[in-house]
């Protein structure tokens, strides 16, 4: 048993110093300080809710179930506008005529105008469908934030306006401190605009 604790509190370990370890960049490469980039994250949120505008979340297996699930939470709770953009039939149309790598970025040329906020979710940051999600959102004027991992320099770490990069590379790893990051996020949001739970 002894050895089944050591190795947990190693995991837990693994994923708090990377999240301390948390790099953020803007658009032009320039790095953040990690608290002043959530206060801008927060800040773009509320710019989307008091224009109306539209949050999209993208991701691709378990960040598309993050997705929906942060979505859920800004549409139930926080009552904006929220897409996750993962409709099986959607995907699987889109992927079908056009390709896989199109999937989220038809959507956003459809969907997403100049004022929203597309928050994209890559563990490798090198997800064809996820990196063109994000070139259509800035050629669109759409404000961009990615969450990425595994390689310092995937495609998605300097592709937002502000680009988190939290450096492991285990695919579980990465996606239980993108899930912590996400949820601070919007727990921020939340105690600074939010409509609190109805």
């Amino acid at each position: 048993m002894k050895v089944v604790a050591e190795l947990w509190t190693g995991y837990a370990d693994i994923i708090n110093t990377a999240l301390r370890d948390t790099i953020v960049t803007d658009g032009t490469g320039a790095i953040v300080p990690v608290q002043d980039a959530f206060a801008r994250w927060v800040a773009m949120t509320h710019d989307v809710q008091e224009r109306d505008a539209q949050l999209f979340i993208v991701g691709n297996g378990g960040s598309s179930a993050m997705a929906s699930h942060m979505v859920t939470d800004a549409v139930v709770i926080a009552r904006l506008r929220a897409n996750a953009l993962n409709d099986p039939t959607m995907l699987t149309a889109t992927g079908n005529d056009f390709s896989f790598d199109e999937t989220f970025a038809t959507q956003l040329e459809r969907l997403a105008r100049a004022g929203d906020l597309v928050v994209a979710v890559s563990q490798s940051g090198n997800s064809p469908n996820i990196v063109r999600a994000v070139d259509v959102s800035r050629a669109r004027g759409v404000t961009t934030v990615t969450l990425s991992a595994m390689g310092a320099d995937n495609r998605c770490r300097t592709a937002g306006d502000l680009n988190f990069y939290v450096p492991l590379a285990r695919y579980g790893l990465a996606q239980s401190a993108h899930q912590v990051i996400l949820h601070y996020w919007f727990d921020q949001y939340l105690d600074l605009h939010g409509q609190g739970a109805v």
